[in-house]
Order: C-alpha cells, then structure tokens, then sequence
C-alpha cells in the first residue's frame, strides 16, 4: 500500500495537526535501499515524530526506535512520547546517511526512510518522493539529494540562458506577421 500525502508548507506552530508527507514502497515490491521518502514540515523531532508514527505505527506495528544522522536534526532527543507509548531515538553521525530515517518495530523489522528536507520546493520534493519509490533505482539518501539538486540546478539554468536569450532578441517561435511575406522571385514574375 503505497501512502503519499503532499501539502504546501504550513506555519511551524500548526505541523503537528497535519498529516504526515509521506510516501511508502507497496507490500511485496522488490527490496531497495530505502522504504520511502518522508518530508518533515520542520526539524523539530518531537514535534514532527507522532504524526509520522500515528501512521506508521498501525501499518508496521508499533514504532519503538528511530535512528537518525545529527547533522540535520538540532535537537535530537533520547526518547519521544508519542500515542501511549516512548519511542527511542538514536542518533549517529557517520554510521548513517545524513538524509535518511531509521525505523524499527516490535518484530516487524527496520524500515529507513528519505528524509526531504522541510523547505524542499513542492515540485522538487514531488520528484524525490517518486524516486524512492522506484525499485530501478538503487541510491542511497544522499545520493537521490544530490540528483534533485543537480536536476534543480539544471532546470534554473535552462530558465537563465532562455531569459538571456530572449532578452538578447533570440525567439522561441517563429515570426508571426498580420500578412505573409512574399518571396522576390514570385513578385519579379508578375512585372
């Protein structure tokens, strides 16, 4: 069952209401390096963690520990309260990709996730959210961030040389005129 939820980003004080942006490989597709790609609307764990488990947790069984890389979460607590029970929560800096969300569960297994930063334009996030899904794509977190800057960086520069190009009198159609133009050759045969 495969779960995608995309909404625009939202004040920080309203996060917690909202449901997760998540989206999930479905039961049975062949294993990949990540499970899904998650979209946190802040880098607030505790704030952002119930929302995600709410959903998760019914799926997967209950959630019980979460690992994640220091390097982009500010405040990483050791444990989350989160629907009546505590989640653990780990935190490494070189054992794990700095883009992505470890999961575990009650005997159900390990799960890691893409985590898309939380101010990732909507179509970009779009794009990551569908590529962790591809079971042709073997990449790591990091790997897939670095396509979708790369991809992000190629699109703006397409945009500034097509600016550039039009502004220096280049056109993207052609000439469009009120009457066609005759060639000489059929306005000599007349005279």
């Amino acid at each position: 069952m495969t779960t995608t939820t995309l909404s625009p980003p939202t004040d920080e004080g309203r996060h917690t209401r909202l449901p997760p942006r998540l989206s999930l490989t479905p039961a049975g597709t062949t294993p990949t390096p990540l499970d899904g790609a998650w979209w946190p609307r802040s880098r607030d764990l505790a704030a952002e963690l119930p929302a995600l488990t709410a959903v998760l947790d019914p799926m997967w069984g209950r959630i019980t520990r979460l690992a994640v890389n220091s390097t982009y979460w500010p405040v990483t607590p050791r444990k989350i309260p989160v629907s009546g029970h505590v989640v653990k929560v780990g935190w490494f800096t070189a054992e794990l990709d700095p883009h992505s969300l470890l999961l575990r569960s009650y005997g159900a297994g390990r799960w890691d996730l893409l985590v898309i930063p939380p101010r990732t334009p909507p179509e970009t996030a779009a794009w990551l959210m569908a590529t962790a899904l591809d079971p042709a794509r073997v990449q790591t977190a990091s790997r897939m961030m670095q396509e979708a800057a790369d991809r992000r960086q190629s699109s703006e520069g397409d945009a500034d040389r097509q600016a550039i190009w039009d502004s220096e009198g280049g056109r993207t159609g052609p000439l469009r005129t009120a009457q066609t133009p005759v060639p000489l050759w059929a306005s000599a045969k007349k005279g």
